[in-house]
């Protein structure tokens, strides 16, 4: 298989490709490439594998600059080499696009996607989920020749590493979760609810903190409501998408990150263009909106969650914020999103296996760390914790220290704390 190595200051890369299966239950499955970039210490190359699993989904892994970059890698290159995995879609994987080359053989009568049917499309990408990238991880395992290695999964790559130890747990090490342990089970609706809840609570410390942003907020959404918000690009703007800025509020420093984008006048050439980069879910990542909805569905249709379980509230007032929430009308409004509306209808209605199996957690007798954000805007707590009380080796962490991106904004806080507690270094 194709490797090369090369060289960043103080750090030693080796860049891996692999065939895998696009479905791993067809042995005669068309293939997919694989690709993962192991970092170490130029004289920690014999240390064992750490393997990040990049929230999303739909992201490839981070690419580093040096040893301090994500400012979490250099703890972790103190005890590992690290796997930086770009999931299957994603980065120099098999990437997921309108236009990107199919695999030979991945459809009949097509090479791309956009030739495809909304049918085919939608068959497709039922292969991108969390099992697939967990099976394909341990082929990776396999190919690299360790008998063992370690997990770190932020978001929903903490999803990944649960269902990696409902499949693989023999194969692990430690497991280690930031802001990514999901709930079990069909009744993800309540998830929605409770983030709907959430969003509204901090949408409201956002205008007790900034009051003023209130009315420019609203004089925003009467605009996007007229059709008269469009971005420096000429495209539109409507009031949910508006609402999406609301996805700030889940990380430190967003309010304020908000605040400086509200504050700029909405004709300025410089408010147009930051508020296109600030609005979430883009065509670099299109698995990112197509297929957010079915991370959380473990045997159950997703049916547009978070479209029916919006609160009237939110509904009746546009300066009520959402996070990570999927509404249908992205696919109608987004230019770069018109091509898969149909395909991401018949994903809605598709009757999604489950992911997790609840005896299988029960038995992995595997040490690991959970950072439980006490109130993450996109995984709640209390469904965390009570995910953590089947994992009999990992230990939950509850802090009001950081939002979900703690792992990025500690710097090595997160990961030297997870890390001391799943080797027992420290108590919880």
């Amino acid at each position: 298989m194709p490797s090369t190595t090369w060289t960043l200051p103080g750090l030693h890369l080796r860049d891996v490709t692999l065939p895998v299966p696009l479905d791993h239950a067809d042995p005669a499955s068309p293939t997919l490439e694989l690709f993962a970039r192991i970092v170490a210490e130029p004289d920690g190359q014999d240390r064992p594998f750490l393997v990040y699993l990049q929230g999303g989904p739909g992201s490839e892994a981070p690419r580093p600059l040096e040893a301090g970059s994500p400012p979490w890698l250099a703890r972790a290159l103190r005890d590992h080499r690290v796997v930086m995995l770009d999931q299957r879609g994603t980065g120099r994987s098999t990437p997921v696009g309108l236009d990107a080359p199919l695999p030979e053989g991945a459809i009949d009568g097509a090479t791309t996607l956009r030739a495809a049917s909304p049918a085919q499309q939608a068959a497709y990408l039922t292969h991108f989920r969390a099992d697939a990238i967990a099976h394909d991880a341990e082929l990776l395992r396999e190919h690299l020749g360790a008998s063992i290695w370690s997990l770190l999964g932020q978001s929903f790559g903490g999803f990944t590493t649960l269902r990696y130890l409902s499949a693989h747990a023999g194969s692990v090490d430690k497991a280690l979760f930031t802001g990514g342990l999901p709930t079990l089970g069909p009744d993800m609706d309540t998830v929605y609810a409770t983030t709907w809840d959430g969003m509204i609570a901090r949408s409201e410390r956002y205008w007790a903190r900034f009051p003023g942003d209130r009315d420019r907020l609203r004089a925003l959404s009467d605009l996007a409501a007229g059709g008269q918000l469009r971005l420096a690009d000429g495209q539109s703007v409507g009031v949910e998408r508006l609402r999406r800025l609301g996805h700030l509020l889940g990380a430190s420093g967003g309010q304020e990150r908000l605040h400086y984008l509200l504050d700029l006048e909405p004709t300025s050439p410089a408010f147009l263009h930051d508020l296109a980069a600030a609005l979430p879910f883009s065509g670099r990542n299109p698995l990112y909106a197509v297929i957010h909805e079915s991370c959380w569905a473990d045997g159950v249709a997703t049916r547009w969650t978070a479209d029916r379980m919006m609160p009237e509230a939110v509904r009746q007032d546009p300066t009520l914020l959402g996070g990570e929430h999927i509404h249908r009308d992205l696919f109608a409004e987004d230019p770069e999103f018109m091509p898969w509306a149909e395909a991401a209808d018949l994903l809605a209605e598709h009757e999604w296996p489950r992911l997790y199996d609840e005896d299988a957690l029960r038995a992995a007798d595997v040490p690991g760390a959970a950072a439980v954000y006490y109130d993450d805007a996109y995984v709640p707590r209390q469904y965390s914790l009570a995910t953590a009380e089947l994992l009999s080796g990992v230990t939950p962490w509850v802090t009001s220290e950081y939002e979900h991106n703690g792992l990025r904004a500690s710097g090595d806080g997160v990961i030297d704390h997870l890390l001391d507690l799943a080797t027992g270094r420290r108590a919880a």
